[in-house]
């Protein structure tokens, strides 16, 4: 009995500690996790999507982002607008204290232009945000199939 509840134990451990995400990057009060770009070819556009979070006690401001792939990298915000998906530049994502925002299709993301090299699924590439408090933080970002997320 007692060797049945100690598998039964591993197994209750083992399940629950598949759902937790190990951060990616931790600078300061800021945690970066599930970051992930789509595969994509030299001279092309891709995004770059991920959670972001705020464990600190006062707001701070993705206030820039680089990519040592791309010739430009900027931080987009797509919305719809009736029946019409629309796309701009956004200067700053706030990241309220406390507060988590996720980078994702349909709404907050990096666009990565004009690819200097194919980024192949399996691939990693260095992005650089840059946080109006928290400083600079470098992420190896992991490259996905087309359509796949983490």
């Amino acid at each position: 009995m007692k060797k049945i509840l100690k598998y039964m134990f591993a197994l209750i451990f083992l399940i629950s500690a598949c759902g937790r995400s190990t951060p990616a990057g931790i600078q300061d009060s800021i945690e970066i996790s599930v970051p992930y770009a789509h595969a994509a070819g030299a001279g092309e556009t891709t995004a770059v999507y991920m959670v972001i979070k705020n464990n600190g006690t006062q707001a701070d401001r993705l206030i820039s982002a680089s990519c040592d792939a791309a010739m430009m990298t900027q931080t987009m915000e797509s919305s719809m607008e009736g029946d019409v998906m629309s796309m701009g530049d956004v200067p700053v994502i706030e990241l309220p204290a406390g507060g988590t925002v996720e980078l994702k299709p349909g709404g907050y993301h990096i666009m990565l232009m004009d690819l200097m090299k194919e980024l192949k699924a399996g691939s990693t590439i260095r992005l650089t945000l840059e946080f109006e408090k928290a400083g600079k933080m470098t992420l190896e970002v992991p490259v996905l199939v087309i359509g796949a997320a983490p």
